[in-house]
C-alpha cells in the first residue's frame, strides 16, 4: 500500500489569517436516511459520537461526525484508522439500507486560524458568518465550488472536493492577502 499523500503537500500561506491546508485527513461518506433506527447506535459503538442533528457537527476525540443532507454523513478521523472504521460501521448497520465509503482521498481539509479568519470566508461565501452558531456546519459554495465548513477553536475548517483543492488554496490565500481586510483596524 502506498503512503497517504495530502493534495497540496501541506501548503500554508501567511496572511493577515493563517490557510493551511490539513492532510492527509481520513474522510467516511456515509449515506442513510437520518431516521434509521441502527444509525445512532452504530455511530455510538463504532466511533463514541453522537448523530448530528440538520447542519450540525459533533466531536468525539479525534472524530467529527457532520450532517451533510437528509441522508449524508461526513466523518473526520486519523487517516490511518478509516479502514477499520468502514468496516465496523459496515457491520453494525448490517443488512440497513446505508452506504459507507471511504473519500478520504477524494476530499481535501483546509485550516483558516486567526482573529480575523471569518473575514477570509466572509469575501468568499454567501454564508452569514456573523449568524454560525458553535457547532453549526454549513454547506454552501466558495466563489465557483462546493464546500463545507464550520467553526473550531481559532478559526474554520473547510472541506472540499481535492480535485479543486490548489484552487481553493489559492481562493483563500488571496482572501486572507495583508491590506485586503475587510474591517480595518
Amino acid at each position: 500500500m502506498s503512503e497517504a499523500v495530502s493534495a497540496l503537500g501541506n501548503a500554508s500561506f501567511e496572511g493577515f489569517a493563517t490557510v493551511r491546508e490539513l492532510g492527509p485527513m481520513g474522510m467516511i461518506t456515509l449515506r442513510a436516511k437520518h431516521d434509521l433506527p441502527l444509525l445512532a447506535k452504530a455511530l455510538q459503538k463504532v466511533l463514541k459520537a453522537e448523530l448530528p442533528e440538520r447542519r450540525r457537527i459533533v466531536s468525539a476525540g479525534e472524530v467529527r461526525v457532520g450532517w451533510m443532507s437528509p441522508d449524508e454523513l461526513l466523518i473526520l478521523l486519523p487517516y490511518a484508522e478509516v479502514q477499520a472504521r468502514v468496516a465496523a460501521l459496515a457491520k453494525a448497520l448490517g443488512s440497513a439500507h446505508a452506504l459507507v465509503t471511504d473519500v478520504s482521498d477524494a476530499r481535501c481539509l483546509f485550516a483558516i486560524e486567526g482573529e480575523r479568519a471569518a473575514e477570509v470566508l466572509m469575501k468568499l461565501s454567501p454564508t452569514d458568518l456573523a449568524a454560525l452558531e458553535p457547532g453549526e456546519l454549513r454547506r454552501t459554495r466558495v466563489a465557483q465550488v462546493a464546500a463545507a465548513f464550520w467553526a473550531e477553536e481559532g478559526g474554520f475548517r473547510l472541506v472540499a472536493f481535492r480535485s479543486v483543492a490548489a484552487y481553493v488554496m489559492g481562493l483563500l490565500a488571496h482572501s486572507a492577502q495583508p491590506g485586503s481586510e475587510l474591517f480595518p483596524a
